[in-house]
């Protein structure tokens, strides 16, 4: 199944990790104090086992790495530093970054500590028959594989016009994801369907454009601009697929269409949405639009709240 054909996970499926997430870290002790009843906490192991295993690591390398926050970071390392763990070293490539490395001491702290976590892994191994192990060592493995592929994903993707293939399919999956979502009826894929038509049909490369957000062959989400008079631009049916979301792709999108509208001239960008798609409605306030209308209607065999929103492109 394609990356951008992936339905939401069912809540079976969310507390079947939850369990499992629970269950391992209670295997390997991460609720106690100090690790591997040590003196040092997980995050603070996390960092002395990659400053043991990586030669000329710099502060923000490190934090990236680890995806750890810098003031965070900071405390960790100014720490190891009073204790006598870590040395700094003007990188010979750029004199403003220093490189982080072990002391003698740091890696006789580390040395226990590392010796410890391959006694528990090794225990908990041999509780497992011989038979069994590399069943569990492969499953371990598949699990590192796909969420790493997942992860790979984030700032992959790019952006691309509207092409051949592309209409067909942001109907298909805006009228499946917003039935599923929300309950919506077919008459919005049909709407979906007319909008895309209409523009195509009347593309003016002069005062509209299209991105397509796509990882690996594969439509993440899409959003429009048309014109709708010489002073106001439209944005059009802004999506992007569940699997892809927290990736920053709908604020991009959205970044696209406000460039793309105030390079062009136009005073205003407006557009029309529903009080529920709440993410969407962040999105736009995020970005500056402000709702200056708001009214219930009955569509897609739902009563819900239409609100039109704003951005004024030429402040002053």
């Amino acid at each position: 199944m394609s990356f951008a054909s992936r339905q939401l996970p069912s809540e079976e499926q969310i507390s079947a990790v939850r369990r499992f997430n629970r269950f391992y870290t209670r295997q390997i002790g991460l609720l106690e104090e100090g690790l591997l009843k040590s003196e040092f906490s997980l995050t603070e192991a996390r960092v002395l086992f990659e400053l043991a295993h990586r030669e000329g690591l710099t502060a923000t390398e490190l934090g990236n790495h680890l995806a750890l926050d810098a003031g965070y970071l900071s405390r960790i390392l100014k720490k190891f530093e009073e204790r006598g763990f870590l040395k700094r070293s003007l990188s010979a490539k750029d004199a403003r970054q220093a490189l982080l490395a072990l002391t003698d001491e740091g890696r006789n702290a580390f040395r226990p500590l590392d010796q410890a976590s391959r006694e528990q892994i090794g225990d908990l191994l041999a509780s497992i028959p011989a038979r069994e192990r590399d069943r569990l060592v492969d499953a371990m493995e598949s699990i590192e594989q796909l969420l790493g592929q997942a992860a790979d994903r984030e700032g992959r993707y790019g952006l691309r016009p509207l092409r051949v293939g592309d209409i067909g399919w942001i109907t298909h999956r805006q009228g499946l994801l917003y039935s599923q979502e929300y309950g919506w009826d077919e008459t919005y894929e049909a709407l979906v369907a007319q909008i895309l038509s209409d523009f195509v049909r009347n593309f003016d490369p002069r005062w509209e454009g299209s991105w397509i957000a796509e990882c690996d062959g594969e439509v993440l989400g899409s959003v429009f601009v048309v014109k709708q008079s010489e002073e106001v631009a439209k944005l059009r049916l802004l999506y992007v697929e569940p699997s892809a979301r927290g990736l920053g792709i709908g604020q991009r999108l959205v970044d696209e269409c406000i460039t793309f509208a105030r390079g062009k001239g136009y005073g205003t960008l407006t557009l029309w949405t529903n009080d529920i798609l709440v993410s969407a409605r962040r999105i736009y306030q995020a970005a500056g639009f402000r709702l200056v209308k708001e009214e219930p209607h009955h569509s897609f065999g739902k009563d819900l709240v239409g609100q039109t929103w704003e951005l004024d492109l030429q402040p002053g």
